[in-house]
């Protein structure tokens, strides 16, 4: 056909186009990538995971592979969980790495992965750094949340609210000096002991149906507000549930990786992606 080659994955129905580019040749615009991700004129999806060498765009990493994120409205990310999952899975099932453990470049630094037998994987994720509280409003209500760093900045806020009921189609209002870029707001009910519900409206997306580095960070937060630091809990989100772990100065998120399609993006509509409509 001759065209840009493209798969589509999701990881608990957080979904992905990704570009396999190991030279690193394609003009990544953010226009581009928002055409890709617009759910009428493109492919769909939440953000786009360009698959490059780390070396072909120089950047610093101890593994072969570079996660180059990208939102939907086509701002660079730091990280994104269940990215990294599908990410991880796809250099498998392209024969780019091997089962088992190996090492994904990030913008939030490298990720160790394993991709299990059944091809759900186990993402290294870092820290969950505590940084400090604040407020969001959804709909004139305001919630209280922990701030809670990992790699990308999110707010958790931990409720006795039905967060079923809240409505998070439009952007929930932030303190903008605490968080200059943007923020991931994170909306927690505690079902039990080391289970939690959440929902997430993410920074340059909107409400999405999971959030990989959101779950960390909901864990995180909800045992900071019991008095802990280390502590294991699955987190049911509308996509799925997955399993967190956070440990002193690190953290896993494990769960379901999906490759969904594959085919050729047209160059012409590749051309004019991002042109006025």
């Amino acid at each position: 056909m001759g065209g840009i080659e493209f798969l589509k994955g999701h990881g608990t129905q957080n979904d992905f186009v990704l570009l396999p580019d190991a030279a690193g040749r394609l003009d990544l615009t953010a226009e581009r990538v928002a055409a890709l991700c617009d759910r009428q004129r493109g492919l769909g999806a939440d953000g786009v995971l360009r698959v490059v060498r780390a070396k072909a765009i120089g950047e610093e990493s101890a593994g072969e592979w570079f996660m180059d994120y990208r939102n939907a409205d086509g701002s660079i990310a730091e990280m994104c969980g269940n990215g990294t999952r599908v990410f991880a899975r796809y250099l498998v099932d392209a024969g780019l790495e091997s089962d088992g453990e190996f090492v994904i470049g990030t913008r939030a630094g490298d990720r160790p992965v394993v991709v299990h037998p059944d091809r759900s994987v186990t993402v290294q994720m870092g820290p969950a750094a505590i940084t400090g509280t604040s407020v969001t409003m959804v709909a004139g209500q305001a919630f209280s949340g922990v701030a809670v760093n990992v790699g990308n900045p999110h707010l958790v806020s931990v409720t006795d609210t039905d967060i079923a009921g809240l409505d998070l189609r439009d952007q929930p209002d932030f303190d903008h000096d605490v968080f200059p870029t943007g923020v991931n707001l994170e909306f927690v009910n505690v079902l039990g002991e080391g289970a939690l519900r959440m929902r997430v409206h993410e920074r340059g997306v909107g409400e999405t149906r999971a959030c990989g580095t959101g779950t960390v960070a909901a864990v995180a937060a909800s045992l900071h507000l019991a008095g802990k630091d280390t502590g294991e809990s699955t987190v049911d989100i509308p996509g799925g549930q997955v399993s967190v772990t956070i440990s002193r100065g690190d953290s896993t998120l494990s769960g379901p990786a999906e490759i969904v399609a594959r085919g050729e993006i047209d160059e012409a509509w590749w051309a004019a992606a991002g042109s006025p409509l």
